[in-house]
């Protein structure tokens, strides 16, 4: 991926089965996702690769970064392409799909799935996928900005399930300034702005209590002590290179 961040480039080249990429917004991830998938096609014949996101406009989005990066490379593998499919002579194919638990079954043997604003996705929708990797062992993709405690991506994402985990901030990313974050901070509020570019799951606004004073609540242990909880490999941004 030419011109790639660090991030980018460590994330690409890893051997991860399973990737949580926790980002703040306008940072590249969904062209990172865009890279991921369509490297899978060029370099495995006969792959096949999913994009989903909550919305069918939303997965066409990221199939549309992978379908111009595929022509700016000359096509090194002769294909078809048109607005959400890519097939290509080696057997392999790229296709973005709906967000609908209904609409998506009946795939099999995926190499790649990549699932888009991850945190937004209904858990029925991922417990209707997940099953696509089971015979294939294929990999698991799914990168979002932060939407609050709550759904299976704030529940993979610190949880202790072996997830290779990778969390980039606003202030991490070249093209976004300081002075433009601090104008985000006065126009979005606190919570907001931890949210959108700093990837905090903040409760939701008017909540009369947070989520961590809930879970305490239903707990016999003082959540003062609560022992730290093992976690996957939990990769930050400034540890590279990453391996899985």
């Amino acid at each position: 991926m030419k011109g790639a961040d660090p991030w980018q480039a460590a994330l690409l080249r890893s051997h991860w089965a399973q990737c949580l990429l926790l980002a703040s917004r306008q940072v590249g991830k969904s062209e990172t996702s865009a890279a991921a998938a369509l490297h899978t096609v060029l370099a495995r014949a006969g792959a096949l690769v999913l994009i989903t996101a909550p919305s069918q406009r939303q997965a066409i989005e990221c199939f549309r970064k992978a379908a111009e990066r595929y022509e700016r490379l000359g096509r090194p593998v002769p294909g078809k392409v048109n607005a959400t499919f890519m097939e290509l002579a080696n057997g392999s194919r790229l296709l973005a799909v709906p967000g609908s638990e209904k609409t998506i079954r009946g795939f099999s043997a995926v190499s790649l799935l990549v699932v888009d604003e991850a945190a937004r996705v209904p858990d029925a929708l991922m417990a209707g996928v997940r099953p696509m990797l089971a015979v294939s062992g294929g990999r698991l993709l799914a990168c979002t900005t932060a939407f609050g405690k709550r759904g299976w991506f704030y529940d993979a994402y610190s949880g202790s399930e072996p997830w290779y985990r990778l969390r980039i901030t606003a202030d991490k990313c070249p093209r976004i300034t300081s002075a433009f974050l601090e104008s985000e901070r006065k126009a979005l509020g606190e919570r907001h702005w931890k949210q959108e570019y700093f990837c905090s799951f903040e409760d939701a606004e008017g909540a009369v209590f947070d989520t961590d004073d809930i879970l305490a609540a239903g707990s016999d242990e003082a959540p003062f002590f609560e022992p730290a909880r093992p976690r996957g490999k939990d990769l930050p941004h400034a540890d590279f290179p990453l391996t899985y």
